[in-house]
């Protein structure tokens, strides 16, 4: 199974990008996607960022995997 992660671009330094996860930060390519800019979130995957995404996505994505690690459903309450 392959999973991407969101994370937030900090900085751009050519084809790569500094991006933060949970005050993780580490190095990205944006080699497949060069208009993703500063302060964007984006899903990463084996080392690149594929997809920028919105930042509600990202917080129904943490309530997802929250959820299957057992925490009460809260999805529902980010729907609206």
């Amino acid at each position: 199974m392959c999973l991407a992660f969101p994370a937030k671009v900090l900085e751009i330094d050519g084809d790569l990008a500094t991006v933060e996860r949970s005050g993780v930060k580490r190095a990205a390519s944006l080699m497949l996607l060069p208009e993703a800019k500063v302060g964007d979130f984006v899903l990463i995957h084996a080392g690149f960022a594929m997809q920028v995404i919105d930042e509600r996505e990202v917080q129904i994505r943490d309530a997802l995997v929250a959820e299957m690690n057992g925490a009460p459903r809260t999805v529902e309450s980010l729907a609206t």
